[in-house]
């Protein structure tokens, strides 16, 4: 026996010898890219040996690290729309390489830059993921003429809302509140102005848009439809710059500059609508105070305090005004701050810590139009709300080598809930609701593992781990089990002390992505994804809007809990001219929230008793044909799809489609460059209608009718078919050396689609014993937009 474990204690030795040898002559090439104009990091830039297929890509804060045998190497670095660097090294032992890339100065009609195929969906490892950048959402049509981030993405595959004036979007049949939307790492809770309209991010600060639909990697976690990583830009380190618009419906401006050149930067961001300023003239009487506008303010800066240490400061304020004279007055915004250091530990160990703070909150008020020296006759109610998070994100990468890479880290994070407090006063009389504030807190740890062994086959598995306690300072309601579709019955309570533990719930959430690459042109992947959500979102209206509540999960409400399984599809042309991606999902969701009919969601502290739990499941093929190359681009995608729920007491406990069910989604968006100088781009969409209920019975009363369902089945019908074309034209102006304008005109909604947003059904105010359908539409007319954009 012993003399079998001197051998295996020699046959280790032996080969940790061998492991460590063969280390000894490998050396590890490391660094950031940045771009050469403005010092920006660069992400996803392909590095890699020159004539081979080893290599990385930079990861979202510009560092990339590749391990190489001892001795002379061609180091190539390219990315799309920039000139490719190939530099010499003599690899003696771990080096640090920092690149800069110059812009492309090729003309459109000659030659043409193309990155590195690691970038293309044939070559990437992850299902389901979708990056934009500023350019390409610039050459879209667009809404009054302004670039929008949330307007892009819906011309992806899976992504829709339910209609114009819909707050938030809906991928692969989750609700609006399913979607993780992070703005420099920070939780963004209302991610639209205008009630939809116009997105809550500044174009002229955001770097990168990145959307993962499915195939989640481990480090993401806390929602169960998809992520949207926004990453701001982190200033011009090189010259100052200005860039800013003018358009009929907002003016926006931005500053970048460097603080201390080639170290230090900033950047400050900032917009105001005025449609209230340029409809006043046009309002009298009740009306003459009516207000309707926004703002916002975006600010960065980095602080490069050595080679190995950088600092990120980043803040978001935002806020919405909406109101009708003096009687009804409505505003809500988001607050964000995210302090970020990344460190270099060595060529292989990269760590990114992030602090963040979230605050969403909103208002509403009403008057009967006296003010408080009315006395008896004044009339007036008050609400607010808000959700505050605080979180702390550790990160950390290790490259083993070119073909192994591990992914690991620990999340924390902090609520507390608002639900709302309400004052209302009648004369002298004031009564304050103030309901219970909720606590919570999330954490989580995570591990992936992405392996690459051949140039074939690629996996990244990985393991998330998070539990959520829901704590006091609070009180927590009992009910008990009633009929199913009916209101619960309180039946006891209890209050917590401070951080005192009312309920825990821990889950594991296993990921996995596979890539096999049948030749350099066509890959097929695969992927599976556990994810869960602590938090929901309450709406029981067509669609969610700024003043919903938002509510932890409880000792009543579960988390919900959605498994997902994607098998992809991707096609990239030998010239990189065309590629083409399909892909088949099948979502799977469980504990999510529905309401009994009639449910009251606003300022009931029992709120609790009018939820239902739920389950629902979605499936479908994605489409998608991309041309990037060229004076004509675009893309196409088209989304054939099911989404269903299914309610315990409800509907007749039958499975029903959820609100924001699609059958059919195509989305056409064209660019054609008539020149260096003139633009003309074009989409079109269409969906089939959303689901609704109507009425199939009436009531009488003192010869009125009053609609109802009497078969208890939700979502029967569907609204008519969404269709939509948007134009518009660019016209650069003379390009100076220092300054460069555009002038951008619009026309959305091109033929004047009446879409429905919904239909109701009326009594002829004429003629009680003629009824009528009323179709409601938000926008039903041309709406044009005109813009001029510089920078200088």
């Amino acid at each position: 026996m012993k003399t079998k474990l001197v051998k295996l204690m020699s046959i280790g030795i032996l080969l940790l010898w061998a492991l460590q040898t063969n280390a000894q002559q490998r050396f590890t090439v490391s660094g950031y890219v940045k771009d050469q104009q403005n010092g920006e990091s660069l992400i996803g830039i392909s590095v890699s040996k020159a004539g081979t297929g080893i290599g990385t890509v930079t990861n979202e804060y510009g560092f990339y690290s590749l391990t190489l045998p001892a001795g002379d190497h061609d180091i190539q670095f390219s990315y799309v729309g920039y000139t490719p660097i190939k530099t010499h090294i003599s690899l003696k032992g771990n080096q640090t390489l920092d690149i800069k890339l110059d812009k492309s100065s090729s003309t459109l009609n000659t030659v043409t830059v193309i990155g590195d195929k690691k970038e293309k969906a044939v070559n990437t490892l992850n299902t389901s993921i979708n990056r934009l950048d500023i350019a390409q959402m610039k050459k879209m049509p667009t809404f009054m003429g302004e670039v929008d981030v949330l307007r892009s993405i819906q011309t992806l595959p899976g992504v829709q809302t339910v209609g114009e004036g819909a707050s938030g979007f809906n991928v692969r049949g989750g609700a609006a509140d399913e979607n993780l939307i992070l703005l420099d790492e920070a939780p963004v809770y209302n991610s639209t102005h205008m009630l939809g309209f116009f997105s809550v991010f500044n174009p002229d600060a955001v770097k990168s848009v990145n959307l993962i639909k499915g195939g989640f990697p481990a480090e993401y976690g806390g929602r169960t439809s998809s992520v949207l990583d926004i990453r701001m830009k982190d200033g011009n380190n090189q010259n100052l710059a200005v860039n800013g618009g003018i358009s009929n419906v907002f003016s926006r401006l931005s500053i970048e500059a460097p603080i201390v050149k080639d170290e230090s930067s900033f950047i400050i961001a900032a917009r105001r609508s005025y449609i209230d300023i340029l409809m006043k003239p046009f309002l009298s009487g009740d009306m003459k105070d009516t207000k309707l506008n926004f703002y916002d303010i975006t600010a960065k800066a980095n602080f490069k305090l050595n080679k190995t240490n950088t600092l990120f400061v980043s803040g978001y304020l935002g806020r919405d005004v909406f109101g009708f004279g003096s009687d009804v007055n409505m505003n809500w915004g988001n607050k964000t701050a995210t302090v970020r250091w990344n460190h270099v530990f060595n060529s292989k160990l990269f760590m990114n810590l992030t602090t963040f703070y979230s605050n969403y909150d909103y208002s509403l008020e009403f008057t009967n139009g006296s003010t408080k020296n009315a006395g008896d006759n004044y009339q007036a109610y008050d609400w607010t709300s808000n959700i505050i998070n605080y979180g702390v994100k550790p990160g950390f990468t290790y490259y083993v080598n070119t073909k192994n890479s591990v992914h690991f880290g620990v999340q924390g994070l902090y609520y507390i809930f608002k639900p709302g407090k309400g004052v209302s006063q009648d004369g002298e009389n004031t009564n304050v609701k103030n309901l219970t504030l909720q606590h919570g807190l999330e954490a989580a740890a995570y591990i992936d593992h992405e392996w690459k062994p051949s140039k074939k086959f690629g996996v990244q598995y990985g393991l998330r781990f998070s539990e959520y306690q829901y704590l006091g300072n609070s009180t927590a309601y009992y009910y008990n089990d009633t009929t199913p579709g009916v209101r619960k019955t309180l039946i006891g309570s209890k209050t917590y002390g401070t951080n005192e533990l009312i309920k825990a719930y821990h889950y594991l959430e296993p990921r996995i992505n596979v890539r096999y690459g049948i030749n350099d042109n066509n890959a097929v992947k695969a992927s599976y994804a556990r994810t869960t959500q602590y938090m929901h979102q309450l709406s029981n209206t067509a669609s969610p809007t700024p003043l919903d509540i938002w509510t932890p999960s409880t000792n009543n409400v579960q988390p919900q809990v959605a498994d997902q399984y994607t098998v992809g599809y991707a096609y990239d042309a030998t010239n990189g001219k065309y590629e083409i991606s399909a892909e088949v999902f099948y979502k799977n969701m469980n504990h999510q929230l529905d309401y009994i009919d009639n449910a009251n969601l606003q300022l009931n502290q029992y709120i609790e008793a009018d939820l239902l739990p739920s389950k629902s499941r979605s499936y479908g093929l994605e489409l998608m044909a991309k041309k990037e190359i060229g004076t004509t681009t675009g893309w196409i995608s088209y989304t054939l799809s099911k989404s269903e729920r299914k309610t315990e007491g409800i509907n007749q406990n039958e499975w029903f489609l959820n609100r924001y069910d699609r059958t059919h989604n195509i989305t056409i968006v064209a660019t054609h460059e008539f020149s260096k100088r003139t633009s003309f781009s074009a989409n079109w969409t269409y969906a089939t209608g959303t689901p609704t209920t109507y009425a199939d019975s009436r009531l009488e009363y003192q010869g009125w009718d009053i609609p109802y369902n009497s078969t208890d089945k939700r979502n029967t019908y569907r609204l008519p078919d969404y269709h939509r074309l948007d134009v518009s034209l660019t016209l650069k102006g003379k390009q100076l050396k220092r300054w460069k304008g555009e002038w951008v005109f619009s026309l959305y909604n091109v033929y004047a689609r009446r879409n429905a947003y919904s239909i109701y059904f009326q009594q002829n105010e004429d003629d009680k014993n003629k009824r009528e359908a009323v179709r409601l539409s938000i926008i039903g007319s041309v709406i044009p937009g005109i813009t001029y954009n510089f920078k200088f």
